[in-house]
C-alpha cells in the first residue's frame, strides 16, 4: 500500500519540482520589488491580521489567489505560443507577482496554522526538498564556473 501511495504521488512531486524550478529561476527578478513592497506598513499589518485567523480562514485565503494566478501562469504561456507576446508576457509577470505578493505573504503570515494539515504539511516537504536541490546544484555550478574562470585566467596568462 505504500509503495502505491509512493508511485501515485509521483506526479504531484513532478509538479512541486518543476514548479520550484520556475520559481527559484525568476526570483532574482521580482525578489527586490517583493522585499520594497513588503516593508510597508499596510503589508505588515495585513500579515499580522491573517496570522490570527483561524487555520480554515488562512487555507481559504491561501488557495483562492493561488487557485486564481497558477492557472494564469499556464494561460500566459499558451498565449505567447499564439503569438502575443506582449499580452503573454504581461499575464505572466502579473500572475508571478499575484503568487509572490499575496500567496507567497499569506503562507508566511499563516504558516504554522497551515502545516498543521497534514497533506499541506507534506506538499511543503517536497518544496522544502526542490529548493534544496535547486541550492546545492547552483552551488555546484558556481564551483566548477570558478574552477574553470580560474583554469582559462592560467591558460590566458
Amino acid at each position: 500500500m505504500r509503495k502505491l501511495l509512493k508511485i501515485v504521488t509521483y506526479p504531484i512531486r513532478a509538479v512541486i519540482f518543476v514548479g520550484t524550478l520556475i520559481e527559484f529561476l525568476v526570483r532574482p527578478v521580482y525578489g527586490p520589488l517583493v522585499k520594497a513592497v513588503m516593508g510597508l506598513q499596510l503589508f505588515a499589518a495585513m500579515e499580522r491580521r491573517i496570522g490570527t485567523l483561524p487555520r480554515l480562514a488562512i487555507l481559504v485565503l491561501f488557495v483562492v489567489p493561488f487557485a486564481i494566478a497558477e492557472p494564469m501562469k499556464i494561460a500566459a504561456v499558451v498565449i505567447i505560443a499564439k503569438g502575443q507576446l506582449a499580452l503573454g508576457m504581461t499575464t505572466l509577470i502579473l500572475s508571478y507577482l499575484a503568487t509572490f505578493l499575496i500567496v507567497e505573504r499569506i503562507y508566511h503570515a499563516g504558516h504554522d496554522k497551515l502545516l498543521t494539515y497534514k497533506w499541506f504539511a507534506w506538499s511543503m516537504k517536497y518544496v522544502r526538498i526542490a529548493r534544496a536541490y535547486f541550492d546545492m546544484a547552483i552551488a555546484v555550478s558556481m564551483r566548477q564556473a570558478r574552477s574553470v574562470q580560474a583554469w582559462l585566467f592560467e591558460k590566458t596568462r
